[in-house]
């Protein structure tokens, strides 16, 4: 259960990077939502893995954590915010990945 919340803590990071993101775009009454949006996700975000890391071990936890919010928000820099994409991003992208299963796999948890 506490690797669900782990997974869920790392989206919430996603998303509050994402809205530093949009609000960086907008201004006035807009941009305060978005930073709102940032609070709420960071709040959820580290309940979460505070919740996790109670079984799992830290650095396992923290480095998921981090890995998952590092890929998600690199993809929504692709895909929303329309940044470059080269072979060398998706390389390393795929690495994190693939270090993040490595991570789950090895953990005692």
């Amino acid at each position: 259960m506490n690797w669900i919340l782990l997974i869920i803590a790392g989206f919430c990071e996603v998303g509050f990077a994402s809205c530093l993101g949009k609000a960086k775009e907008t201004s006035g009454n807009e941009a305060y939502l978005w930073y709102g949006g940032f609070l709420f996700f960071l709040v959820v975000s580290m309940v979460l893995l505070v919740k996790a890391t109670q079984t799992l071990p830290i650095g396992t936890a923290y480095a998921v954590w981090t890995g998952i919010g590092a890929v998600g928000t690199v993809l929504v820099g692709i895909f929303i915010f329309k940044e470059p994409v080269n072979f060398w991003r998706v390389f390393f992208l795929s690495t994190l990945i693939f270090s993040i299963i490595g991570l789950k796999f090895v953990s005692s948890h």
